[in-house]
């Protein structure tokens, strides 16, 4: 009976010291977990804009990637035209050199029409070549018009691709977040512990268990397919600038005066190459563009996957 005296009289000391113990344990599951919700925050911003960075990046991709084969098609019909023009040109001098001074006047003194004929013929040849010289000339016009838009678009592409990269490389889980975040969940499972001492001298737990409830998720995030994620846009990014840088200076060449002036069969074979590449490069810088955009929208989602235990949490604890 003495010894159940004596319990009975510490008994509110030992009350008193859980309630302590659980105080103590809210105050440092306030300190370790509030704060996450507004890293994260940024984190989704960033996210925000660099997918609507290499979105833009995909759209400039593909414009170059279309005016490239367009412009492949006016270099086409350039080539067809320029060839018509050459054989008219050679038939213009077979038939010179075929049919001499003295042959034309025999000829014409027997077939008194044969003048008004080849005189009709001549002029047709003459208007045929200056209706196809105008339309090769425009066709050189529009296609240097659309080389330069595939070199600016190129480089539109480019640039959005590295400023792709760079926040990719910077939207990723620090350190500093890891240790918070692993800090939380200490603190919360030390909550725990003292919620069932405080529990067994009576003492109301049900603050602490609202808060316990909230942030107990923190055990099962995955913090790592955040950075998967930015590596994925990084790698993809970092591609397509590469792609893209090559593209512009490709492109630039294959449309500077001197390339396009070179008329001989293999001046003709290395412009064709440059255009080539250029739209293989631009095809490249697009499908880089896409993924990299795939990557930061499927970063968004983990970030709002951990961003809502985050938001959770920190509702209770304010």
């Amino acid at each position: 009976m003495r010894y159940l005296l004596v319990l009975l009289a510490f008994l509110p000391s030992f009350s008193h010291a859980n309630s302590a113990d659980l105080d103590d344990a809210l105050r440092a599951t306030y300190t370790a977990c509030i704060g996450i919700d507004d890293q994260l925050s940024d984190m989704k911003r960033l996210a925000g804009i660099n997918t609507a960075v290499t979105a833009v990046g995909t759209v400039a991709g593909a414009g170059a990637t279309a005016t490239g084969l367009a412009k492949a098609n006016k270099d086409a019909k350039q080539a067809q035209l320029e060839k018509i023009l050459k054989e008219l040109q050679m038939a213009e001098d077979a038939r010179q050199k075929t049919l001499t001074d003295v042959q034309m006047s025999e000829l014409e003194r027997e077939y008194q029409v044969m003048d008004d004929i080849l005189l009709g013929l001549e002029n047709n040849v003459v208007q045929i070549k200056s209706k196809t010289l105008a339309q090769i000339q425009e066709l050189e016009n529009q296609s240097k018009k659309l080389g330069n838009w595939r070199t600016g678009l190129l480089a539109g592409a480019t640039a959005t691709n590295v400023a792709g990269a760079v926040i990719a490389g910077t939207n990723r889980v620090d350190a500093d977040l890891h240790t918070q975040v692993a800090d939380c969940i200490k603190s919360v499972n030390a909550l725990k512990n003292a919620m069932l001492s405080a529990r067994m001298s009576g003492v109301d737990i049900s603050e602490a268990q609202t808060i316990v409830d909230a942030c107990d998720d923190y055990e099962y995030v995955d913090l790592s397919k955040i950075d998967t994620r930015a590596t994925g846009a990084l790698v993809s990014s970092g591609v397509g600038a590469g792609t893209g840088a090559i593209g512009t200076i490709v492109s630039a060449v294959a449309n500077t005066n001197a390339t396009r002036a070179d008329n001989t069969d293999a001046g003709r074979k290395r412009e064709q190459n440059l255009n080539t590449t250029a739209n293989i490069l631009s095809a490249g810088t697009t499908v880089a563009a896409t993924t990299a955009t795939v990557f930061n929208a499927s970063q968004i989602s983990a970030i709002k996957r951990v961003a809502s235990v985050a938001e959770k949490c920190t509702g209770v604890l304010r």
